[in-house]
């Protein structure tokens, strides 16, 4: 591994939706680590399967990375729900052996989490805070949970930032809120959105951009980045498809509307998940967008 890569900033995940942006907006500094290269990767790539023992071990040891963010996760809910261990593994252990080669090191480590460690209770007037106690009602947030006390026991210098349903630009992939719409309009599907499922959803590369920031900065504990409108899911199709140019009555003709408890998904899919940023809307330069604003720059 070339010594030129040592001392870098580590994206553990960097082929996937959010690691491609977060490599791309790191730019030079950036070493991309995953199985295999993502869409974006700026030509500094290194090989990672964090399945095999040992290889996160092998690659830590060879960069000695100054800052590391860690976008990596197995993050379906329906894959976590069908393979807990795989999921302890990636969600919780390897978070947890990068937090204690960060505070052995002294390496900056920024942790990505997600809104759906909560769930089991609706939130307060304006979304969860950090303070709110995690209360996952799927597999895969109980394993986020787990992850970011991992992350926050074994690394007192750690940032661990929740995330929202992010969208835009993935590159081809077919991945993230809007993409994966777009992708199952075009193989002529007519996919299901909740009326009563809510979310403070995030333009991913404006995510990315607030997740280098904060790499750079003196902050630990917990972070909630996240959008400023709380809509639904089929509010947010809505918006997505009415961006490319449809009509009212064409974007509702082309999505179904439904209700969690019609899917069956009432005691499984959580009601409202929005989050409060307001306390890193006061830390960070990075403007975190509304949703007209968030969608035409993905246009």
């Amino acid at each position: 591994m070339s010594s030129e890569l040592r001392g870098a900033t580590l994206v553990l995940g960097g082929s996937g939706f959010l690691g491609a942006h977060v490599t791309a907006v790191a730019g030079k500094g950036a070493v991309s680590a995953s199985r295999a290269p993502g869409p974006r990767s700026p030509g500094r790539f290194v090989k990672l399967d964090a399945t095999v023992p040992g290889d996160l071990e092998r690659v830590l040891a060879a960069l000695a990375p100054a800052r590391i963010v860690d976008c990596a996760a197995l993050s379906s809910v329906a894959e976590a729900k069908v393979h807990p261990e795989l999921v302890r593994a990636l969600n919780v252990e390897v978070p947890r052996t990068l937090a204690l080669w960060c505070a052995k090191t002294g390496a900056r480590f920024v942790h990505v989490s997600t809104d759906l460690v909560f769930g089991a209770s609706d939130p307060g007037p304006g979304g969860f805070r950090e303070e709110d106690p995690p209360a996952p009602v799927s597999e895969y947030g109980r394993s986020k949970a787990a992850g970011e006390e991992a992350v926050l026991e074994a690394c007192a210098s750690a940032l661990v930032v929740r995330l929202p349903l992010l969208y835009g630009d993935s590159f081809g992939q077919g991945r993230g809120a809007s993409d994966s719409l777009l992708a199952a309009i075009r193989r002529g599907e007519r996919p299901l959105f909740f009326t009563d499922e809510w979310r403070t959803p995030l333009e991913v590369s404006n995510a990315a951009r607030a997740l280098v920031e904060l790499a750079s900065l003196d902050r630990n504990g917990l972070l909630h980045v996240a959008g400023p409108d709380r809509m639904t899911r089929y509010e947010l199709a809505l918006a997505v498809l009415e961006s490319r140019g449809m009509l009212a009555e064409e974007a509702r003709a082309r999505i179904r509307a439904g209700t969690r408890a019609e899917a069956g998904l009432e005691e499984t899919r959580p009601r409202d998940t929005s989050l409060d940023a307001s306390r890193a809307r006061g830390l960070i330069s990075t403007r975190l967008l509304g949703l007209r604003e968030g969608l035409a720059r993905g246009e």
